[in-house]
């Protein structure tokens, strides 16, 4: 008896030790999220090093709930429109950021939270410096039809001006600078939190290049973080940080950390406003939470 009661002991103790190696074995596996995001388009390209911010904070801030993470570059440099693709068909990325359409909310899992707070919906221009003149009397969405606009391969803002009658000709994003300096096409429309940056970084090598000082172009154009269909889970962690950064205002200090400059120098209160209807925002887009927008004195 004694022996059989030694046995079944023995039994119950491995069969609970089994059970804790189980459970520790899946809490470990689950402790550490790996998160690979795109990859820069070209060396020393600074222009989502916000973006990259805000989810390495977004993953920190939600730790507790979901355990650890690492998080590095895809070893794909590409454009966007390829990275698109390299989340949707298994490669190694597991999350992107992009601008919204109906398209992309249909193939992916989008986390409905303006990266920018929509800033890359307000268009400066960069042009030649001959230009201006003939955009002094721009007014209208009619008036700027006469011109023709660069935007990078994949961009989904192409298939936008062309919805709305302005030729798009498209191009390697670092191709851009150079192409609108020989005349290939006229405008090169960027958003705030970008074009000041740009120029400096390009104009050494294209001098006649100039920022256009009349104009100011408009679509409601949010970035979001997406993740594949298949990966709730990451979407529910990104989200829940970004609405903790948004609480505590680490969101808001990002935001203008990266952009404050840049607001300071547009002027709005001088610039023309020109809005260009979005044809591809889907009908979720939270435009009615003041909260998750920014949104510029004019008058």
């Amino acid at each position: 008896m004694r022996l059989i009661r030694y046995r079944l002991l023995s039994t119950v103790f491995l069969l609970l030790c089994s059970l804790a190696y189980v459970a520790s074995s899946n809490a470990m596996a689950k402790s550490v999220t790996l998160v690979v995001h795109p990859a820069d388009e070209d060396n020393g390209d600074t222009r989502f090093n916000d973006v990259k911010e805000i989810l390495r904070m977004a993953l920190e801030k939600t730790v507790s709930e979901f355990g650890q993470f690492t998080m590095r570059p895809s070893t794909q440099h590409t454009n966007g429109l390829r990275y698109l693709n390299n989340l949707a068909n298994g490669g190694d990325l597991n999350v992107v950021w992009s601008s919204t359409t109906i398209e992309k909310e249909r193939n992916y899992l989008p986390i409905r939270i303006p990266l920018r707070k929509g800033i890359l919906g307000y268009r400066i221009v960069l042009i030649r410096k001959e230009m201006q003149a003939s955009l002094n009397n721009v007014k209208t969405l009619e008036d700027l039809k006469k011109f023709t606009v660069g935007q990078g391969v994949g961009w989904d803002d192409s298939k936008l001006y062309s919805t709305n009658g302005i030729e798009v000709v498209e191009a390697k994003y670092s191709s851009l600078f150079r192409m609108l300096s020989y005349h290939r096409f006229d405008l090169f429309p960027r958003g705030i939190g970008e074009i000041f940056t740009e120029f400096e970084k390009n104009h050494a090598t294209n001098p006649d290049l100039a920022i256009e000082e009349k104009l100011l172009i408009y679509y409601p154009w949010p970035y979001y973080f997406f993740v594949s269909k298949n990966d709730p889970q990451l979407q529910k962690r990104i989200e829940t940080g970004l609405r903790k950064m948004i609480k505590d205002g680490s969101f808001d200090a990002i935001f203008w950390k990266y952009n404050g400059k840049a607001i300071e120098s547009v002027n709005f209160k001088k610039r023309r406003l020109i809005q260009i209807q979005n044809h591809l925002l889907p009908k979720e887009t939270p435009l009615q939470d003041e909260s998750l927008w920014f949104k510029p004195k004019m008058n």
